[in-house]
């Protein structure tokens, strides 16, 4: 055998993204190096592995979607050799790639992987980011071995370890009169401006709380990124809704923020892990998912305030 297993998960980031350029993002690799494995594997096996189309990327040819699902099959026993010796010897070792919901990853994601990789020092972990949407696409693609994520529109094939409920709540300048309240209601808001953090599950969540109130929100601003959300919020351009407490109350443009709890009979989100049914897991997907059940609890999640913790808000001449 002329190739190498590094060379078929070049090959496979480039067949499920269907770029080079997004695969060699993918696996951390220069272009050139992605490019140069799948020229090989072609030269080596004698097929056609891709069809190179300009504007449109990479379509697999026929043999090139056998050669898919075989070099998927091939990572996967290799890896579990990790897991035999493993087992010898007592140790967790070995790659994992672990999937993380883009809004809380920044916040838990640090402290979570530092605590694994001291715990097991022999693991090679990566950190994978996305919408549940593309988390779950990459578990069921074998890209991702486990997934942080909400319990929001999981499809059959996907088993879920509940972790912590987190419930939503308003997020606030800390100059607004609401600033140093314990609790507000939806309804006081109302006419007030909204800035929606833009993810598709989120979106829907959010707005769903605007709907059992009958209540049309004053949309102001609309992002996919939490950073800038914080921001137009600090900067006093609105009111939002977030679930995750980030322990700096300070906003990226240096504003202070405040959190308030939201009344009202809301359902909490659910954060936990998921990962696809029927399929063998390696000894080092079952030791991260202990050591998350260790270290998010209802008490303690990394990087997080808790929903009953001081101080509320940050003043604002105190910054």
């Amino acid at each position: 055998m002329r190739f190498t297993l590094r060379q078929l998960s070049y090959f496979v980031a480039a067949g499920e993204t269907g770029s080079v350029t997004r695969a060699a993002e993918l696996v951390n690799i220069s272009q050139p190096s992605v490019s140069a494995a799948i020229s090989h594997l072609e030269t080596e096996l004698g097929v056609q592995i891709f069809v190179r189309q300009h504007a449109q990327g990479l379509s697999l040819t026929t043999a090139g979607k056998r050669l898919l699902r075989a070099a998927k099959e091939s990572l996967r026993a290799a890896y579990e050799l990790y897991d035999v010796a493993n087992a010898a010897g007592s140790i967790v070792s070995g790659p994992i790639n672990v999937g993380s919901f883009t809004t809380f990853s920044s916040v838990i994601m640090p402290e979570l992987w530092r605590g694994f990789v001291s715990k097991y020092p022999d693991a090679q972990m990566v950190v994978t980011e996305g919408s549940e949407a593309e988390l779950l696409e990459g578990l069921r693609s074998a890209r991702i071995d486990i997934a942080l994520t909400y319990q929001l529109n999981l499809t059959p094939d996907m088993s879920f370890q509940p972790l912590v409920e987190m419930p939503s709540y308003v997020l606030l300048a800390a100059s607004h009169p609401f600033a140093a309240r314990s609790s507000v209601r939806l309804e006081e808001l109302a006419d007030e401006p909204f800035i929606l953090l833009d993810l598709p599950l989120s979106r829907q969540y959010f707005l769903s709380m605007f709907e059992q109130r009958s209540i049309t929100p004053r949309i102001v601003a609309e992002t996919a990124s939490p950073s800038t959300l914080r921001s137009y919020v600090g900067a006093g351009l609105g009111f939002s809704m977030l679930t995750v407490r980030p322990v700096n109350m300070i906003a990226e443009n240096g504003r202070p923020l405040a959190y308030v709890e939201l009344e009202g009979n809301i359902s909490p989100m659910v954060m936990g892990l998921a990962c696809l049914k029927d399929i063998r897991r390696p000894r080092i997907v079952d030791a991260f998912e202990a050591h998350c059940r260790e270290v998010i609890t209802i008490d303690h999640i990394p990087g997080m305030r808790g929903t009953d913790s001081s101080p509320r808000h940050v003043i604002a001449d105190e910054v």
